[in-house]
């Protein structure tokens, strides 16, 4: 079994407001400290079946242009995602099963390119908005019982588990590659950065917070059991710990390093990015209504998240 990093943006930041914030406020956080952000998802290659965690950002999704006050920051473009499996010698027709942890377009957003793939999703997600239209969608039910000390799983072939971990979304779940005696957890957005993993903290994205806080103490509690390899998606530590073989170890925290934040005059478009799911406001496409004269209560129509979870495109 080989695992890789399908890598797509660099560069990116979350501040500790955000990926700390969920369950104490926000504003018992440092909106200056911002941690190192990316977007990658994970291929699992057995030599029999190339099966992909995620599909990256749908093409065309315009990079945002932050500024001081941006409370995260998804990062530049490294190539779009289709070009990122590409670079790493995988075709879309070689991919055989495609486990989407949840419904949010940095997840989902190529999933209509792959014409082989049976795409395994949890079942309670079937209705999101992302997910229309998605031909060969296999619901998944979770009837294989627990795994470990997670309640419910489903079997996706020998030493590829798909694990029910309901909180960020009501249909997230977890991926769980077990390879040469470790256990590779591809876990989609439990945590955006490892710090929240460390420090036991939730971020301020998530559909039901009892949930999310029983699926974040499941989390901690298999690391500490089980030699555990974690793999984010939104910060480097994901790749960077997969490519280290790097076990976790929750009492030895690895060194924190902070994002190096450049801000620039960079001309914005008048579009902005949904900087939790993806969404696109185009002014064109709303009546000519510009960004900044949408209500202060307005949210994304598609997450849900208010305005400063947007950044200008």
């Amino acid at each position: 079994m080989i695992i890789k990093a399908v890598k797509f943006r660099k560069d990116g930041f979350y501040t500790q407001p955000f990926v700390f914030g969920g369950e104490e406020g926000t504003e018992k956080y440092d909106s200056s400290v911002r941690y190192r952000g990316s977007l990658q998802n994970y291929l699992i290659d057995t030599g029999d079946e190339v099966i992909l965690v995620d599909t990256g950002l749908p093409a065309g999704t315009p990079e945002e242009v932050p500024d001081e006050n941006s409370i995260l920051y998804t990062g530049k473009d490294i190539s779009s995602y289709m070009d990122a499996l590409a670079d790493l010698g995988y075709k879309p027709e070689q991919v055989t099963k495609i486990l989407l942890t949840h419904k949010h377009n940095d997840h989902s957003g190529e999933l209509k390119s792959f014409p082989n793939a049976r795409i395994y999703v949890n079942e309670e997600e079937l209705g999101a908005v992302e997910l229309q239209d998605i031909p060969n969608l296999v619901p998944v039910k979770f009837t294989d019982g627990a795994y470990y000390n997670f309640p419910k799983c489903q079997k996706i072939i020998d030493g590829v588990t798909f694990i029910k971990a309901k909180g960020h979304t009501n249909g997230n779940s977890i991926v769980v590659a077990e390879n040469n005696g470790l256990f590779y957890m591809i876990h989609g957005d439990i945590t955006y950065v490892d710090e929240a993993l460390y420090d036991n903290k939730l971020s301020v994205v998530f559909e039901d917070l009892p949930a999310a806080r029983e699926t974040l103490d499941r989390v901690r509690e298999f690391v500490r059991s089980h030699p555990t390899v974690y793999m984010g998606t939104h910060t480097p530590q994901g790749y960077e710990n997969l490519e280290a073989d790097r076990v976790i170890d929750l009492d030895n925290p690895v060194e924190t390093v902070l994002a190096e934040v450049n801000f620039t005059d960079q001309q914005a478009s008048g579009v902005y990015v949904c900087s939790i799911c993806g969404y696109v406001y185009d002014p064109e496409e709303h009546d000519e209504v510009a960004f900044e004269d949408l209500p202060d209560d307005w949210k994304c129509p598609r997450c849900k998240q208010p305005k400063e979870k947007f950044n200008k495109a």
